[in-house]
């Protein structure tokens, strides 16, 4: 398993304050609260009170430590959650109970793997105390077929056609002036290249293509191929699940007015579907699991919130998905992190058909 870092440039810890640090920051996880010097001293670091409160004075100057209010204790920033995860926290291996509780769940004989996914999604809720989140993978099937229709007021349905018989179709806007032998040029153009290709690799292809022919095009038509692509690309957001589980979860922590805030900015969060399928789509580029704490991301920069995300793929490591966990901050990281890393193993193997 591997572990994707962030790129913060952090200090470097002397071996005193380095385990101060991580005695505030792992007492925190557990309890949630913020952690004072007689707390850390009874914890098995072997120095005074009043020396342990001049280290984490230090670490707080530093900004990996805060004071919240008038308490005497400390809590560990945003970038100090970021150092702990990166260089300090010890991440252990998924128990077998665990691994029989996920394949189970996850493999069954002629399950659709839209089950699965929402089997994931439900059981990392689960396991791992926060909300489960599944992006469906990207289908990508190759074009067999494609077509544009009239339907009046200024609309058109452009209609793919894939290899495996399946049928998308997309509304996008139609140009004053364009006429029904427009439309069939430009279907005939995109058919006739298109044909046996990767829908993303036709995108890829198509720009240059589109450039050469434009001398051939008439300028209505070669508009139209534009937008029927970007109708196909910009759909794949919009036509695919976000699968989200367990939001109950997220309200056990909210003992206070300010938790409960919190968690109603994150259930706000979570309506953004597409913010978040882009974060996800962020980890797809990903080889590993990786780890956003608040601020770090746009969309949970207000709810003080972590997510924990790793892709699902192929055997031969094409991304389609990812899957991933949210919740606060202090999230339990060392049990988290390889849940989701072997979830979406498990994954990876059933879209293999591995275990089918």
């Amino acid at each position: 398993m591997s572990i994707l870092h962030g790129s913060l440039a952090l200090p470097t810890l002397d071996q005193r304050a380095r385990d101060i640090f991580r005695s505030v920051v792992e007492t925190y996880l557990e309890t949630g609260e913020p952690v004072g010097s007689r707390t850390v001293s009874r914890g098995g670091v072997h120095l005074s009170p009043a020396s342990i409160r001049n280290t984490m004075q230090d670490l707080t100057l530093a900004g990996l430590l805060a004071a919240p209010h008038t308490s005497a204790g400390r809590i560990p920033t945003h970038a100090g959650l970021r150092l702990f995860v990166d260089g300090l926290l010890e991440i252990g291996d998924v128990g077998q109970e665990e691994r029989r509780e996920i394949d189970a769940r996850l493999v069954g004989r002629g399950k659709k793997f839209e089950d699965a996914l929402n089997e994931a999604s439900a059981l990392l809720s689960g396991l791992a105390g926060g909300a489960g989140i599944v992006a469906s993978p990207v289908r990508d099937a190759g074009v067999k077929h494609v077509e544009f229709v009239a339907l009046g007021s200024g609309q058109a349905l452009a209609v793919l056609v894939a290899d495996d018989g399946t049928v998308e179709n997309r509304l996008m806007p139609l140009a004053a002036g364009v006429t029904p032998s427009i439309l069939q040029e430009a279907s005939n153009f995109l058919s006739a290249r298109m044909k046996g290709r990767l829908l993303s690799e036709a995108r890829q292809e198509m720009g240059a293509e589109l450039a050469a022919a434009r001398t051939e095009l008439d300028a209505a038509a070669a508009r139209l191929v534009e937008d029927g692509l970007a109708a196909w690309s910009g759909g794949a957001d919009r036509e695919r699940s976000l699968i989200v589980r367990g939001r109950a979860n997220l309200l056990n922590d909210a003992g206070a007015a300010e938790d409960l805030e919190r968690v109603r900015v994150l259930f706000d969060d979570l309506e953004q579907k597409e913010q978040l399928i882009g974060l996800l789509d962020g980890v797809n580029a990903a080889q590993g699991v990786r780890i956003f704490i608040g601020a770090e991301t746009r969309l949970f920069s207000l709810s003080g919130s972590a997510v924990v995300a790793a892709p699902y793929m192929t055997g031969r490591q094409r991304v389609l998905g990812a899957i991933g966990v949210i919740g606060p901050t202090r999230l339990n990281y060392a049990r988290i992190i390889p849940l989701v890393d072997y979830t979406a193993r498990v994954l990876g193997r059933i879209l293999d058909g591995q275990d089918t």
